[in-house]
Order: structure tokens, then C-alpha cells, then sequence
């Protein structure tokens, strides 16, 4: 079905990077949760009403709230897609995130009212009228949600859009909240207790429905102050750049999100500084274009030379590898160079420390100092200890 829909609705569906396309999958989105939430809306509330369960009723207006917030997400959708004006050169992307934050403000407000509801119905229970019709309705309305988040997910998914896997999780949510739902009912028409199932499912629901919402809009806030590249497309970016055979090496790579229509980036990588620079910079063109075709990422390249014909700089790279492979190997090394400055050697290069990293960076830097000197080399280390700015694990280029 999901895919039926992206075909019969959406123009060039895999062209995720273009706007346009990204306001018909937002709108897809929008109009199909609408469509669906409002009858699951009028189904639920008439069985509310019928049977006196407070959570059916409560679950009811849970997806006229959602109903809602996928009006507010559809014209988030289309906000994100203006193309960038003389006040925003980068575009309008991060309306997208902003409106998720709709979502999580209709969360909280069903989840509050819910529990104010489930409590008066802990103190004052009330009679639960069961049928099995009813019952069958509702498992019905369960998969239906089962269905939309599945759908939201995958649309999610393919656009890396934050509001409809925002939309996804809510989904989910309803799933649960419609389920103890119908269980409180049936437990409650069905046993000869006057324990008040209703009222405490009700109260359960609410306090998980609250967590889920906390969860993504720390996921929004998280997006708007600025959160580490992706692992995948770090590595996919690394491999085109490393495919070229004149590239030695590649190292900080960085990405700026500017909502899922703009990505730019920056990386340094390693060439022959032998190399004329006419065809260093043909080269680093040719991949920036190369980069902004497969990922969609406006990347620009910044190339340091590397004297590959210098035998001492080939050996202390191989001891500066070999140390710290050995001492310290969550630490990865890049640009290793070799210099004269005031008469004596200097071996400089970058460290990238994880986050998590304990160590003594200077008591490491004295122990890697000791160690070239036992071996016979005359020179003096300067190392530069740095964080990166993807997320850690991702390979690093040496």
C-alpha cells in the first residue's frame, strides 16, 4: 500500500534532495494521517459514548489532536520547501523541525487532559458496557495505526524527514494507548471487581504518552543545536573522495544541516604536494561535484600537501601509527607532516580523541616523545588533540 501511494502520488519519489518533492511526500503524510485519524476519531468517540469507557473516549479525541497536528505539519511541509530568500540564504529546512515541535505540544495536551480524566475515574468509577462487535472495531482501528506507523516510518525513512518519523512514533503510541484501552474494557465489563482497570489504564497511558513526547522534542532540540553527521554518509562521502587515486587521504569532515533540502559540508584531504595546483583543484572539483550528485551535500574540499617522497616522513608515519595503534587506539591520526623550524625537525600532526576518551593527552604525548627519541629520531613532536564532528565510530582516513 505504502508504495502504491508514493507511485501514484508523487513525481520522481527518489529525488528526496528537491524541495518540491519533499513537499508531496509532506503532504502524502499529512493528508493520509487526516484522513484516517478523523475517522478513527468518529468510530472511537461513538464507542466511548456507547460503552462509558472513559479511555475509548480519551483515545478518540487522541487522534482528533492528531488529526490536527497534521494540518499544523502539512503547512510546516510547505514552509520548509520555500526556496531561500535575501534573509535566508539557506533556505527554510529547519521549519520542518520547528513544526515537529507542534506534534509534541498535542501530545502533551492529550496526555494531561487524559490523566486528569483517568484520576476523576480512579475516584468515581463508572460501569463498562462490553460487546463483541466492539471489541472487533477496535482491534480494527489498532491495525490501522499499526498500518500509519509503518507507513509514516518508511516515508521517514526515505526522506530522513524528523516530522513524520516524529508522526511514526505517535503512531505507535496510539497503538498502545487504544490497546490498554480495550483491554481496561474488558477486564472491567468482564470480572465482578470493583477494581477501576479503566481509570488506572488510563493513567498508565497518559504517563507513557508524556515520555514519548519528552523523547522527540529532545530529538528536535537536539536537531536545532546541531548534532554529529551520520555515520553512513560520512563513509559514503569518504569512499567517493578515496576513490580517486590522487587523493592519499581524507580527514574532518563536517556537515551542517540545514534542514533535509540543504546540507553543506567541508573535508581536508591529502594530495602530492608535487602536484601542480591547476590539477589538484580540477581534482577536488570534480569530486565536490561528484559528492553533490550521489548525497546531495554542497561539500568544498581543502587540500594539504603531503611530501610522499621524503623517507623520514614515510618512517615516522609508520612509528606514529605503529605507537599509537599500540597506546592508544581509539585515537585515530591524520596529516602527518614533517618540517624544519628554527634548525631542528618537527613532526606535527592531529589526534581525534572520541568524547569518551579518559586518557592524560600530555602524559601521551610525553610517553610518544620518549619513544621516538629511545628509537633515534631527532625530532620534536607537536601534536594537535581534537574532536570530530561525526558521529564517533565512523572511520577516519589516516
Amino acid at each position: 500500500m505504502t508504495n502504491w501511494l508514493i507511485a501514484k502520488f508523487i513525481k520522481d519519489p527518489d529525488n528526496i534532495h528537491d524541495p518540491k518533492v519533499r513537499l508531496a511526500y509532506g503532504r502524502l503524510s499529512s493528508i493520509t494521517g487526516m484522513i484516517c485519524n478523523i475517522l478513527l476519531f468518529a468510530v472511537k468517540f461513538l464507542i466511548g459514548t456507547f460503552t462509558g469507557a472513559i479511555s475509548i473516549t480519551a483515545d478518540a479525541f487522541n487522534n482528533l489532536s492528531d488529526a490536527l497536528s497534521c494540518l499544523a505539519t502539512m503547512a510546516g511541509y510547505r514552509m520548509a520547501s520555500k526556496p531561500a530568500d535575501k534573509d535566508h540564504p539557506f533556505g527554510h529546512g529547519r521549519m520542518e523541525y520547528l513544526f515537529s515541535q507542534v506534534i509534541v505540544v498535542m501530545i502533551f495536551l492529550v496526555a494531561w487532559d487524559l490523566l486528569k480524566d483517568s484520576i476523576m475515574r480512579i475516584r468515581e468509577p463508572s460501569e463498562i458496557i462490553f460487546s463483541i462487535p466492539v471489541f472487533i472495531v477496535l482491534i480494527i482501528t489498532i491495525l490501522v495505526k499499526v498500518w500509519m506507523g509503518n507507513f509514516n516510518t518508511a516515508l521517514g525513512k526515505k526522506t530522513n524527514s524528523v516530522a513524520m518519523l516524529a508522526t511514526a512514533q505517535d503512531s505507535r503510541n496510539d497503538v498502545l494507548v487504544t490497546s490498554i484501552a480495550v483491554l481496561a474494557m474488558v477486564l472491567s465489563s468482564l470480572t465482578k471487581s470493583n477494581f477501576p482497570f479503566d481509570g488506572v489504564a488510563g493513567v498508565l497511558v497518559a504517563i507513557f504518552i508524556m515520555k514519548s513526547g519528552y523523547d522527540i522534542l529532545k530529538d528536535v532540540l537536539s536537531l536545532l543545536l546541531g548534532v554529529p553527521a551520520s555515520h553512513e554518509l560520512v563513509s559514503q562521502i569518504e569512499k567517493l573522495i578515496v576513490s580517486h587515486k590522487e587523493i592519499i587521504g581524507v580527514h574532518d569532515v563536517i556537515i551542517h544541516d540545514y534542514g533535509s533540502t540543504l546540507l553543506i559540508g567541508s573535508a581536508d584531504v591529502e594530495m602530492d604536494q608535487d602536484m601542480r595546483f591547476v590539477d589538484a583543484h580540477d581534482v577536488a572539483d570534480t569530486i565536490e561535484k561528484e559528492i553533490l550528485q550521489e548525497t546531495g551535500v554542497q561539500m568544498t574540499l581543502h587540500m594539504d600537501p603531503v611530501d610522499t617522497h621524503d623517507p623520514l616522513r614515510e618512517k615516522l608515519n609508520a612509528e606514529t601509527l605503529s605507537f599509537f595503534t599500540k597506546e592508544a587506539p581509539e585515537v585515530s591520526i591524520h596529516d602527518v607532516r614533517l618540517s624544519n623550524e628554527d634548525g631542528r625537525k618537527v613532526l606535527s600532526f592531529d589526534a581525534l580523541l572520541p568524547f569518551a576518551y579518559k586518557g592524560d593527552t600530555e602524559a601521551l604525548n610525553r610517553k610518544f616523545t620518549d619513544t621516538l627519541k629511545e628509537k633515534g629520531y631527532d625530532v620534536t613532536a607537536a601534536i594537535t588533540f581534537e574532536h570530530g564532528y561525526t558521529e564517533e565510530g565512523a572511520d577516519e582516513e589516516e
